[in-house]
């Protein structure tokens, strides 16, 4: 089974993170196939508009902490290059977080051109309680979208976030009842794939000239910041306390 299905549609090309059983969790082969299928969309004259969803009940549960050490292939583009291909797409893609969106199934809200939710979905960056820090720009993102203090909270706390407090704040532009998401996002993408694809990538060109520097720059930050906590004391706590079922212990760290 794939680990990422697509589908096109007079124009809308859908995606959707395949790992239902593992709640859509991030393992290197899903980075790579999710990669391959912004890069692939680019350069298909037939997609005006790409739609990111989840199957099952989740949008994506983040990073696989199971798979974490033990990759099951040798990733060619991991999470930089994921990040890159989705920063680097010229055309308009929607997010549609049909349930829970926890880590990178967060933070890539924040580099959609727009994202709409499920009335049940919820949001989490469980970065500070694993013992690491922010990704895929969010340190950048966040705090445009729903101000410093807010996106600082979020960030710092690793508090859920309700897909409705997500709305008023900014991180999504609406939300649908569960069983309307996708038709909803589908007539959004409609009013955007009717539209000349010259002037849907030209004016999202003038409007990311400035950012897509800022939030590459910011990712290697991020890496670095990650690289050094990754197999840290508070890091190692945090997945032997996930690991045992059990809370983590900070008290010393």
């Amino acid at each position: 089974m794939a680990v990422v299905d697509e589908k096109i549609d007079q124009g809308i090309r859908i995606v959707t993170l395949n790992r239902p059983d593992a709640l859509n969790a991030f393992s290197s082969e899903l980075m790579d196939a999710l990669a391959e299928a912004f890069i692939g969309a680019a350069a298909d004259a037939n997609t005006k508009v790409l739609v990111l969803t989840g199957a099952g009940r989740a949008f994506s549960a983040g990073a696989d902490l199971k798979a974490m050490g033990k990759p099951a292939h040798t990733p060619k583009y991991g999470l930089s290059g994921l990040l890159e291909a989705i920063i680097d797409f010229p055309k308009p893609w929607l997010i549609a977080a049909n349930g829970v969106g926890v880590g990178i199934g967060c933070t890539l809200l924040g580099l959609a051109d727009a994202a709409f939710a499920a009335a049940s979905a919820r949001f989490r960056c469980p970065f500070s309680a694993l013992g690491l820090t922010a990704e895929a720009a969010s340190t950048v993102t966040f705090a445009r979208l729903m101000g410093h203090q807010q996106a600082s909270w979020f960030l710092l706390s690793s508090e859920w976030l309700s897909a409705d407090k997500a709305m008023t704040l900014g991180l999504v532009h609406s939300v649908y009842p569960d069983d309307r998401l996708m038709d909803e996002v589908m007539h959004r993408a409609a009013v955007l794939a009717a539209l000349p694809l010259t002037s849907l990538v030209q004016t999202k060109a003038l409007m990311t000239r400035t950012r897509n520097p800022e939030l590459k720059a910011a990712i290697k930050l991020e890496n670095a910041a990650l690289d050094q906590l990754a197999g840290g004391p508070a890091n190692r706590e945090a997945l032997a306390a996930f690991a045992a079922k059990r809370e983590p212990d900070f008290t010393a760290l």
